[in-house]
């Protein structure tokens, strides 16, 4: 076996050859790892501008979109408006036909009418004659029993030479089927 003994005392560095030491030694992998994160940066701040540019042309995209499709969505909401009217009308329709079939089919036989009014709201007004108040009285408790109207007004009855004049006045027809 063979011992190597070194008995010179160890040579002391000064600072100059400290500093080349380190500098050969660990400041290269300092500059390289640095010159890597400056690479990195410098690909990521590519990627997020690329992201900035793509993200303010679908912007773009999109407001366009809405600038196109704006008098389209105006002309929607206008028709839905009118399509809106052309039902309430409909129904308006629908129960003044309903409430007109009801009133003719119990319309007596011997109860004559001269005048019908009509409203908008679909209030019957009926102006007629008859020579038995009998007939008028069940009309009148038939009206009152099957609830078709909200309010049954009977104004009048008068007595006249050839019979008995009258006037209903129906509101607010209930619409049943």
């Amino acid at each position: 076996m063979k011992y190597k003994i070194n008995l010179f005392p160890a040579k002391e560095e000064n600072l100059i050859d400290k500093i080349i030491y380190f500098s050969f030694h660990y400041l290269r992998y300092i500059l390289v790892i640095t010159q890597i994160i400056v690479i990195a940066v410098f690909f990521y701040r590519f990627k997020i501008d690329q992201e900035i540019v793509d993200l303010k042309d679908a912007l773009m995209q999109k407001q366009e979109i809405i600038t196109v499709s704006l008098p389209l969505i105006k002309e929607i909401s206008a028709i839905e408006k009118k399509t809106t009217q052309i039902n309430e009308i409909m129904m308006k329709q629908n129960k003044l036909e309903l409430s007109l079939k009801y009133l003719l089919s119990v319309f007596p036989e011997k109860l004559f009418l001269q005048k019908l009014t009509i409203d908008y709201d679909g209030n019957y007004n009926l102006v007629g004659w008859t020579t038995d108040p009998n007939i008028l009285r069940i009309f009148y408790n038939r009206l009152q029993k099957d609830k078709r109207f909200e309010r049954i007004t009977l104004k009048n009855i008068i007595k006249e030479v050839d019979g008995y004049s009258y006037s209903f006045t129906l509101k607010n027809p209930v619409i049943t089927k």
